[in-house]
């Protein structure tokens, strides 16, 4: 079970490099306001703001996303009882599959990490590595080669993780590879934030780290995958659900 405030105190932890030095760059801005002629001072008081807003609205956010919304708690998956096999795929930080776990009672849940310290070189996601053991019986892989047989899956999820692939071509091969395990009327879902307006407004310049939606309309047609539902579990996270083509529900 999850904890009060687990993840915006996640956040805090893996990422306090980053708080750290918003609160230098405050600091300093503070300690120069008194050197700085009137109305150019003005503009340090300017900056002041925008920094401390910055953390604000960002922690704020982040509260309500991961701790307050219910996205690990999956009530906006449908279980269906028949499943036989669930799959999760995650790059390097899992708090997903002791959920899904939980759901999917009578399914087998297999695990994926495709998590490669030489590509993936977050400082965050060394230091959620090591206060977070992985899920048990995890398997570590690479994003174009998947040990699953050939239309085996009935879900596979990848939630807050495919952005994590940079290069457009072995993202599309990923999901290619996902398309192959997949049952005919299997399910993709795919959880990520996006690159627009309110992602900016809430991460800053952070919100580069994400994809456009035109962006993931394009992977996922070159990926032979039809786009069969499209999700806000709030106005800054979306979930697709994606079946291979010509095998919609």
């Amino acid at each position: 079970m999850r904890k009060p405030f687990q993840g915006t105190l996640n956040i805090l932890r893996f990422n306090w490099h980053f708080y750290l030095l918003a609160l230098i760059g405050l600091g300093f801005l503070l300690s120069i306001e008194s050197l700085i002629p009137d109305p150019l001072n003005l503009l340090i008081w300017i900056g002041s703001f925008i920094t401390i807003a910055d953390i604000i609205v960002s922690l704020a956010v982040s509260f309500y996303i991961y701790d307050l919304s219910g996205l690990y708690a999956f009530k906006w998956i449908k279980a269906i009882g028949d499943e036989k096999l669930i799959v999760n795929i995650h790059a390097g930080f899992d708090e997903s599959s002791v959920g899904l776990k939980q759901l999917f009672k009578s399914a087998e849940l297999t695990v994926f990490d495709f998590y490669n310290p030489k590509i993936h070189t977050e400082v965050s996601i060394k230091r959620a590595r090591k206060a977070y053991p992985p899920f048990t019986g995890t398997i570590a892989i690479e994003t174009k080669s998947i040990p699953l047989a050939n239309e085996s899956a009935d879900k596979i999820f990848v939630i807050f993780s495919a952005h994590e692939i940079r290069d457009e071509q072995e993202r599309v091969a990923f999901f290619k590879e996902l398309n192959r395990c997949l049952k005919p009327k299997g399910e993709i879902i795919v959880v990520e934030h996006l690159r627009d307006t309110l992602n900016f407004m809430a991460y800053s310049i952070g919100f580069f780290h994400f994809y456009s939606l035109k962006t993931w309309l394009r992977v996922f047609k070159t990926a032979e995958l039809t786009l069969n539902k499209t999700q806000k579990l709030t106005p800054f996270v979306s979930v697709y659900t994606l079946h291979s083509n010509g095998n919609q529900l």
